[in-house]
């Protein structure tokens, strides 16, 4: 039923009600007093399942309500502590609903790290296109490294530490997107080396390991510290750091 059909239907219920209560003051008979029950009972069914349709979001968005609520569920009670019931449950959808959708709980955590990815990914090689220096384009990758890590602390966790609760995982993972991340900072050092900016000597590939991990182990003291702090400044630190020890000598 249209938000429109739905208005119209319950003002003339509305209508009758008055009507039938009315003719009710007068003799009340049965008839009436049952029709007005009937009535008022469609009006509540009516504006009941409008509420319910409200709070549940809209077709196009369900896949993306549940990557959104298994971050934060997995965030806070842990991958291994987590059920696909609670993942529904934080999106507002049925189980059922989930399984639509995903196989099962590790096939979202996977769309949880593939989506992610994807977007830092896209985004960082747009950056690293609109500048020339090579020590920019390093510094924008780093920067947006812990921008998106330090803008979703949920993200985080689940990144730094619940996609390395095994072995498999991190396997998995290594052999996915973050390889093609790897690639991206090892190919922005290697161009530097060609323009005389880096040093020859080194192993692009050492470096581009050497880079992220510096941005991981900033990411992760984050999530762990008990002080509460920007993520992203950090990047200027790390990068300075960096940069001083791969410089044209």
């Amino acid at each position: 039923m249209s938000r429109l059909s739905e208005g119209s239907f319950i003002e003339d219920c509305r209508l009758q009600i008055e009507d039938c209560q009315d003719g009710a003051n007068l003799s009340a008979p049965a008839e009436w007093k049952s029709a007005i029950c009937n009535l008022q009972s469609a009006i509540t069914s009516v504006r009941t399942a409008r509420s319910i349709n409200s709070a549940r979001p809209p077709i196009g968005d369900k896949r993306e309500a549940i990557l959104r609520a298994a971050i934060a569920v997995f965030a806070h009670n842990g991958y291994f502590n987590s059920k696909v019931a609670d993942i529904a449950r934080e999106a507002g959808v049925a189980d059922g609903t989930v399984y639509l959708y995903f196989k099962s709980k590790e096939d979202i955590l996977h769309s949880v790290f593939d989506r992610s990815v994807d977007a830092v990914l896209a985004e960082a090689k747009k950056k690293v296109e609109t500048v020339s220096d090579p020590k920019e384009k390093l510094r924008q990758i780093a920067l947006l490294h812990l921008e998106r890590l330090g803008a979703d602390r949920d993200l985080a966790v689940v990144f730094q530490v619940e996609l390395r609760g095994s072995t498999k995982f991190m396997e998995e993972f290594s052999a996915a997107g973050f390889a093609e991340y790897l690639a991206l900072i090892r190919s922005t050092f290697e161009k530097g080396q060609q323009a005389g900016v880096f040093r020859r000597d080194l192993n692009a590939k050492v470096v581009a390991k050497i880079l992220f991990g510096a941005l991981d182990e900033m990411a992760t003291n984050w999530i762990l510290s008990k002080r509460r702090y920007k993520l992203a400044p950090m990047a200027d630190q790390v990068l300075d750091i960096f940069l001083d020890g791969v410089n044209v000598r």
